[in-house]
């Protein structure tokens, strides 16, 4: 016979409310049950785990270790349940760089009016998977597609690229630049999640320098000091402005696809309509004349 919550609860029971009597109360059941449920109990584990006497319970030495193991069983089993129950009285949105950049307070407005009781939680966590396969997010934005057969993804939208350079480097004093301005430094890329990759840059003009980040609070510090510079996303460039970092448009790569993500077997509720609304969040940051084309 295995060891079953039940029986935990009660010993708990049983020592907090000092008496059989007093822990029947407690669990709404009879004492007879309470005295069924502390023998198995101890016929399962094969030793004795309370002292009785007519007036008191106290706990033999065995019975202290399983006391304290019980305890923390009830409080991960307590924590299984909050899991659950927050996955449906809020929803956890992923991401490992920027989220939505310029389009996320228009999905969180859009959300909470037509789900005021269920809040949208954005949740960082620099990971391919931008929190799913850790389990600290129901759905998340991606801008490297996914290709674990155990997601399912929406394409979004499309999101520009961005130079990020020092503030002294001379690219600053520029509007916009081209990758192969940016090949005589050294380039930070985070290969993990971020959206550059030696592949970005034409045919015999890598960088010379490549230099391998972490987190985008890394690759900021970087570039920052003038160690680095970086390609990135507009969402970077909207939601992560630094002191002594400049970002530029950059004008001859291809524009960044953002897919949102989720368990395949296990989508979120609302999902159709959480993708309809940030869909509807990037069309409507498009440009006029981009969105009639």
């Amino acid at each position: 016979m295995d060891v079953q919550l039940r029986q935990l609860r009660t010993l708990v029971a049983v020592v907090d409310a000092g008496t059989f009597t007093d822990a029947a109360v407690v669990l709404g059941v009879s004492q007879a049950a309470v005295s069924r449920s502390i023998g198995a109990l101890e016929a399962t584990l094969g030793a004795r785990l309370l002292q009785r006497t007519t007036r008191h319970v106290s706990l033999t030495g065995t019975g202290t270790r399983v006391l304290a193991a019980a305890r923390r069983v009830l409080d991960d089993v307590a924590h299984l349940h909050r899991i659950v129950e927050e996955s449906r009285t809020e929803l956890r949105f992923g991401y490992a760089w920027a989220a939505l950049g310029k389009h996320t307070r228009r999905l969180q407005r859009a959300w909470a009016a037509a789900h005021p009781q269920v809040p949208l939680m954005f949740v960082h966590c620099n990971t391919p998977t931008a929190g799913l396969s850790e389990g600290s997010a129901d759905v998340a934005v991606v801008r490297r597609q996914l290709t674990d057969p155990r997601f399912d993804s929406a394409l979004l939208g499309t999101e520009s690229r961005y130079a990020a350079v020092a503030t002294d480097n001379p690219l600053a004093r520029r509007r916009s630049v081209r990758v192969a301005d940016l090949t005589r430094y050294p380039v930070a890329i985070d290969s993990r999640t971020g959206t550059t990759t030696p592949a970005l840059f034409p045919p015999g003009a890598a960088p010379g320098t490549i230099r391998t980040t972490h987190s985008v609070d890394e690759w900021l510090t970087l570039i920052a000091a003038g160690q680095a510079v970086g390609i990135t996303s507009e969402a970077t460039a909207n939601q992560n402005p630094r002191p002594g970092v400049a970002y530029r448009a950059v004008r001859d790569t291809p524009p960044i696809p953002v897919w949102l993500a989720w368990w395949k077997d296990d989508p979120p509720a609302h999902l159709t309509e959480l993708v309809t609304l940030a869909c509807e969040a990037y069309r409507s940051g498009r440009p006029a004349a981009e969105q009639a084309g």
